[in-house]
């Protein structure tokens, strides 16, 4: 626990039931890091990290009848139990005894990874790192899920996410692409700001006069950031009706402190969301459909030994987004 290191393991073994992988792309994640420290998971050591990749189907077991050899294919990480309250209600995500590739089993920071059929999905001609962005974005589709997230004239029109990093620009982004009118993205770092403007997203400063003259302002507001200040200040932003999405993570001892009172009076709700439900195949017609400016969340394409440093680093730079290992 806490070491990160390059190791030469052997080929994985080809189980029945699953398929052998040859990764292409893979995005590291904050929860990568939270896997390395101990601070998620059941601290299954030593384990390969990598949750978000994409590959090639190398192989496949001799029960395996829905993959072929060659096959282009995302991993959806998630592995419930498919029988406990939470899997028996649809909600696997929330499974009491969730497991996943790249915390629990060997994930996707390798040249190969086992992977259970049932468990990837086809891509096509989706380039590998765009496609390493789905399982990201398909947290960002349960979580619009779980807001019950309505667009049109009497659904959401305005959006405010606080948080310019990569998960808060995929929030962002798919806002708009389900049609929300105006999304508005607020952080202290200008650079990052005027990349979200880049992407055609609005971009104030956390805590400026011009936020300030947009309380009450928008439908939805989202933390992405997993600041407890900034989820307890959200309630200043949103709309009488609207709805709050925590998003962020945040220590798990952290507190806020609401007004059940202002919250029944405004008819608010607040919502949480954790992980992804069965959403790759929504997130993937999401990429089809805006890949390019997604797409460009991606800051760095590395080798596998390159993105060792960014696992254990304290500091990051503002210009990093979405870290990937890209495979020769």
């Amino acid at each position: 626990m806490g070491v990160a290191a390059i190791a030469e393991l052997p080929m994985p073994e080809l189980a029945p039931g699953h398929a052998l992988v040859r990764v292409k792309a893979s995005g590291l994640c904050h929860t990568d890091i939270d896997v390395l420290y101990g601070r998620y998971g059941e601290g299954h050591y030593p384990v390969v990290p990598g949750h978000e990749y994409a590959g090639v189907v190398e192989a496949v077991a001799a029960d395996v009848r829905t993959l072929k050899v060659g096959a282009r294919v995302v991993v959806d990480p998630n592995l419930p139990c498919g029988h406990c309250d939470a899997c028996r209600k649809g909600l696997s995500n929330l499974c009491r005894t969730l497991k996943a590739y790249g915390v629990t089993h060997n994930g996707g920071f390798a040249a190969y990874s086992v992977v259970k059929a049932g468990h990837l999905h086809d891509i096509g001609d989706m380039p590998f790192e765009l496609a390493a962005l789905a399982e990201p974005l398909a947290c960002v589709i349960n979580g619009l899920g779980s807001a019950d997230l309505r667009t049109g004239p009497m659904g959401t029109r305005t959006a405010l996410v606080f948080g310019a990093g990569p998960i808060g620009l995929l929030l962002a982004l798919s806002l708009k692409a389900e049609g929300v009118e105006d999304v508005t993205v607020a952080d202290l770092n200008e650079s990052r700001l005027a990349f979200a403007e880049s992407l055609g997203l609005g971009a104030v400063v956390s805590g400026s006069q011009a936020l300030g003259e947009r309380r009450r302002g928008f439908d939805f507001v989202a933390d992405a950031t997993g600041i407890p200040g900034v989820v307890e200040g959200m309630i200043d932003f949103v709309t009488d009706g609207g709805t709050m999405l925590v998003f962020g993570v945040c220590a798990p001892d952290a507190r806020i402190a609401l007004s059940p009172f202002e919250i029944f009076r405004r008819q608010l709700k607040l919502v949480g969301s954790h992980s992804l439900n069965k959403t790759i195949p929504d997130a993937l017609e999401i990429l089809r459909r805006d890949g390019d400016r997604m797409g460009r969340l991606v800051s760095h394409r590395l080798p596998l030994a390159e993105v060792v440093p960014f696992l254990t680093s304290k500091s990051k730079d503002a210009a990093t987004m979405k870290v990937q290992y890209v495979a020769d």
